[in-house]
């Protein structure tokens, strides 16, 4: 877009970063959406974003038929026993290179450290993510304006903590619900997307196993898009192409709503202070998210030595040689393959 095309200068390429990084919802998403909008208006805003995404919901759409057909054949179970593991270790390294960004002061380390222990209790992500965006920039306003801190704070502790309703039935209704709130309040990486998938759809609705979670973000990783198109493959496992239409429109709207609303509001966004000490906050929660998460996933994960020995090494590969992940989760296929292939 910038050195071939010349559709954007470097300046006006960093700036729609930027943007993407103010809203919640999938950032290269957004990101697209933003260039289609600066080249060709709505219009180009409409291309960009279904050219970007429809690709890969094809895509998964394609493996989560194979899956359901065939999930029990030795060789697709070879290659999610071998991808496991190594995506285990993606959502940690994650985990890691977000806090080195995400933790710049005592205060996001010490609301960090207090929203693991409030996730780990079982206080709803929601109440977690949006409780300490507020703190965060009430604390920072309250060192302008001191007598503006209460003001902020009290009404967060005072008003009840966000629940879900548990053992919700299983409908395209409510599927679609789930994934809009999710679109609707992600911030941060995409790989925040399996904290709030875990709450919602595994412990309050029963509509997933762990197994199958990891199954769906391993298949998310693996294919090419955003990791957003995991909502496409748990859209089909729940209610078949159409569960994967709905759940895919679900994660994906708020996004175009969101750049939408974004665009005529993104220079004043820019200069707020309480805006960006907002996101800090919202980006510590993720990462306490991210980190319960990876608790109950390398449960799934790590069964036996060999994945164990396969985190591992992925792990070091990745840290050492910086390899790109999309590798290092085909060779993790290439030896589940080989591990159910060789006897013994």
């Amino acid at each position: 877009m910038v050195a071939r095309r010349r559709w954007l200068t470097d300046e006006q390429f960093l700036d729609l970063v930027s943007a993407a990084n103010l809203i919640p919802g999938p950032n290269s998403t957004e990101l697209a959406f933003h260039i289609g909008y600066h080249v060709a208006g709505w219009r180009g805003l409409l291309a960009a974003g279904v050219c970007f995404i429809l690709p890969a919901v094809v895509i998964v759409t394609a493996i989560a038929w194979a899956y359901v057909t065939f999930g029990t054949l030795p060789p697709v179970a070879g290659v999610l026993y071998g991808v496991k593991p190594v995506v285990l270790v993606v959502v940690a390294q994650a985990v890691w290179t977000l806090g080195r960004a995400s933790i710049k002061t005592r205060l996001l380390a010490a609301v960090g450290l207090i929203d693991f222990a409030l996730i780990a209790a079982g206080v709803h992500e929601l109440a977690v993510l949006f409780g300490t965006g507020a703190v965060v920039a009430a604390v920072r306003t309250a060192r302008r304006r001191p007598t503006a801190l209460l003001g902020v704070v009290l009404p967060v502790f005072a008003a009840p903590p966000a629940v879900g309703s548990a053992n919700v039935p299983f409908g395209l209704w409510p599927l679609f619900w789930e994934f809009v709130k999710v679109g609707s309040v992600l911030f941060g990486s995409g790989y925040v997307l399996v904290a709030f998938l875990r709450s919602g759809l595994v412990e309050r609705n029963g509509w997933l196993t762990e197994p199958q979670l990891l199954d769906a973000v391993a298949v998310g990783q693996v294919t090419p898009g955003p990791v957003f198109t995991t909502a496409t493959f748990v859209g089909y496992l729940l209610g078949g192409p159409a569960g994967a239409a709905v759940a895919t429109f679900g994660i994906f709207l708020p996004a175009f709503a969101f750049v939408a609303a974004n665009i005529p509001l993104l220079a004043r966004l820019r200069r707020s202070e309480t805006v960006r000490a907002f996101l800090d906050g919202v980006n510590v929660a993720s990462l306490a998210l991210m980190t319960a998460v990876t608790v109950p996933l390398a449960r799934s994960a790590l069964v036996d030595g060999l994945t164990a020995s396969m985190a591992v090494g992925s792990l070091v590969v990745l840290l050492r040689y910086r390899v790109n992940t999309t590798w290092l989760v085909l060779t993790g296929a290439v030896v589940g393959l080989l591990s159910i292939s060789v006897p013994g």
